[in-house]
């Protein structure tokens, strides 16, 4: 792999691996590999990764959080839903070195679909690392940082900016300070890593490095390179500042939404 995240041919690298998972998490993966197959069984489980600053061996205690990506042979039914939150709070309660767990469920048939082929099919392909079960990269093609793969990836940001707006305006009246950071950490992380796949073809590569992707972002955008430091740094470090947060979701965000879809095009509605 080359410093732009590439391989030999130009295709995208996958990133991750278990042998770079550091020793003070190993314990958690370990426990979630076990949970996750107790839990859903033969029957239910196809597959099982891990992704994010855990597998890529960037984490850090007691700050980063454990994203798991389970592939069901099935829809996945509220049932399985509820079954993954237990898991995931299981894993948030037993272990002080992690902050927060996401699990992302989702049918072999939804991630190997047409459709999700340059959306999902990538990210499980690219930036998912394998902890249980047949390995579905080997069903998915090579990737390049083209502007198909940057539409299909990111091209949503518009129709997601309200979601946010409406979770803040919550978050601000009712929620906890937690559920405040948890937001934050949410649209800090999804904001870099729609202003680096803006400028992905340009670059010619790939990275999930959020303090890369900013800074990258910046060599093309350099009027709004601070702003994207912001959402940088609290996709790391999150912050319940309200203030923080309305600065990426009615300033950078819809400026962000707008240029996207003059360069890239937007995203293939889904279901």
């Amino acid at each position: 792999m080359d410093v732009r995240g590439l391989d030999h041919d130009g295709t995208i690298a996958r990133e991750g691996a278990l042998d770079r998972v550091q020793p003070a998490f190993i314990p958690v993966v370990d426990a979630a590999r076990s949970h996750i197959a107790e839990t859903f069984g033969s029957t239910r489980l196809h597959s099982a990764y891990l992704y994010g600053s855990i597998p890529r061996g960037t984490a850090t205690p007691g700050v980063s959080d454990l994203d798991l990506q389970i592939a069901l042979h099935d829809e996945p039914t509220e049932a399985d839903h509820a079954d993954a939150k237990a898991i995931g709070a299981a894993l948030d309660r037993d272990f002080p070195q992690i902050e927060g767990v996401g699990i992302l469920l989702a049918s072999v048939g939804n991630l190997l679909s047409e459709l999700e082929r340059h959306d999902a099919g990538f990210f499980l392909a690219c930036l998912c690392t394998p902890l249980l079960g047949p390995d579905l990269a080997a069903q998915l093609p090579r990737y390049r940082p083209t502007s198909l793969l940057a539409r299909e990836t990111n091209g949503d940001l518009a129709r997601v900016l309200p979601h946010w707006r409406a979770k803040a305006a919550a978050a601000a009246q009712a929620a906890t300070e937690a559920d405040r950071r948890r937001l934050s950490r949410l649209v800090g992380r999804r904001t870099v890593r729609t202003g680096f796949t803006l400028i992905m073809p340009r670059w010619g590569g790939w990275t999930s490095d959020l303090d890369q992707s900013a800074e990258l972002f910046g060599r093309y955008y350099p009027e709004r390179a601070e702003r994207m430091r912001t959402a940088a740094s609290i996709g790391r470090v999150p912050s319940p500042d309200p203030a923080v947060l309305g600065m990426l979701i009615d300033d950078l965000g819809p400026w962000l939404a707008a240029e996207y879809t003059a360069v890239h095009g937007e995203k293939a509605p889904r279901p």
